[in-house]
């Protein structure tokens, strides 16, 4: 029980989240003076013992040289909290303003205007779209998102969006994950959503023999403009993490280092696309975290997304995920492109192994020295071709 009230401490969560994790989760139940003699036992304080000041300081400071420089100061504020830091949302503001005023001023000058939406639990409608802002570089990124919760369902980098098998092996992931599929899907009219479409419908009237149980047909197409959902968190995505790599691409391009043909693209995705991919579930991770405030003008609950899909009981609703058993799920794996630990090419990505072997080299960690090693490989293979 420790181990768990000082996991979900580690998250974020407020005490009576933690109360309800426990005991929805976990059939642990405590009150919450329980719980707070149980975190001064642990040494778990959000307004004693903060941490060192140069150390937050610091650590924000490192942060702003990579993605996370997008990130306002409520997101960054919960970073520092899974960085099992001690400090408050002012100091962590304050300090941004600080460290980088010029971004602070950039977020204070963009606006989002969200529209009004309606949604009756978790896994009732799922939004999946494809991110295409990367793909001119050959990295292509596809999303989905529950409609109530908000909570990121899937996030993937990959090389293809445009084949259906792709996207309906991201789809099976998440299904076996959750042990079921949604009610509904949602998804803009383009070719690469077919297969997700028949795999859908055919599960759910598996689930739901009588279809009357839900309003909304198995699958749903629709305009990118009524898709708002995952359309909106497109901009977020945008703010928080691709634009840094829009600009970091869009320079060498500008530097004469990406032409866009077939051996940049895949030069791009050997070098870039694990690092994309894990920077993606971290976003993925603190976006579900964080917690959604109300508005005036939203009709959609306020919370975390974390809370509000795993515990919908809270917020007086119920879960409309449909049961399915994995085996009946994995019927389908056979039509599915599953990712691959090869990001590129078979060819380009061979050849870039030989040389990084022949010259004591190693895959990068961070967007430098990916650029380093993009250059470089980039150079020799060009070298061999003349």
């Amino acid at each position: 029980m420790e181990e768990l009230i000082s996991f979900y401490f580690r998250m974020g969560l407020q005490q009576c989240e933690i109360v309800s994790c426990l005991a929805l989760n976990h059939s642990i139940f405590i009150s919450d003076r329980h719980l707070r003699r149980l975190l001064r036992k642990l040494n778990l304080f959000r307004r004693q013992n903060y941490s060192d000041i140069t150390d937050v300081a610091n650590f924000i400071e490192n942060s702003v040289h990579q993605h996370s420089q997008l990130h306002g100061y409520r997101w960054m504020y919960l970073k520092c909290l899974q960085a099992n830091f001690v400090v408050t949302q002012e100091v962590v503001r304050l300090l941004l303003h600080i460290i980088d005023p010029v971004g602070v001023d950039i977020r204070t000058r963009r606006r989002l205007r969200r529209r009004q939406y309606k949604n009756k639990g978790p896994n009732f409608l799922w939004h999946m779209d494809c991110y295409d802002k990367l793909k001119p570089f050959g990295i292509c990124i596809s999303g989905c998102i529950d409609g109530f919760s908000r909570r990121i369902m899937w996030l993937y980098a990959g090389n293809n969006t445009s084949d259906p098998s792709v996207i309906a092996a991201y789809y099976l992931l998440t299904l076996k994950s959750i042990g079921g599929c949604p009610r509904t899907v949602r998804a803009d009219m383009g070719t690469e959503n077919g297969l997700v479409k028949e795999i859908q419908i055919n599960l759910r009237n598996q689930a739901l023999t009588d279809d009357g149980h839900s309003l909304l047909p198995p699958f749903l197409y629709g305009k990118s403009t009524s898709n708002q959902r995952i359309e909106s968190w497109w901009s977020i995505l945008r703010k928080h993490h691709s634009q840094f790599w829009l600009n970091l691409f869009h320079k060498l391009r500008e530097d004469g280092n990406f032409s866009g043909d077939f051996l940049d693209k895949n030069l791009i995705q050997f070098c870039f696309l694990k690092i994309i991919q894990d920077e993606l579930d971290t976003v993925a991770l603190e976006w579900n975290l964080h917690r959604i405030s109300g508005s005036r003008n939203s009709v959609s609950p306020r919370g975390r997304p974390f809370t509000l899909y795993h515990m919908p009981q809270i917020y007086d609703t119920t879960d409309n995920i449909c049961h399915i058993p994995i085996n009946e799920i994995s019927n389908f794996d056979e039509f599915c492109a599953f990712p691959s630990n090869c990001p590129c090419d078979r060819d380009v990505y061979e050849l870039s192994v030989i040389l990084m072997i022949e010259n004591d080299l190693h895959l990068a960690r961070n967007a430098h020295d990916a650029t380093d090693l993009y250059l470089y490989l980039r150079a020799k293979i060009v070298d061999l071709m003349i």
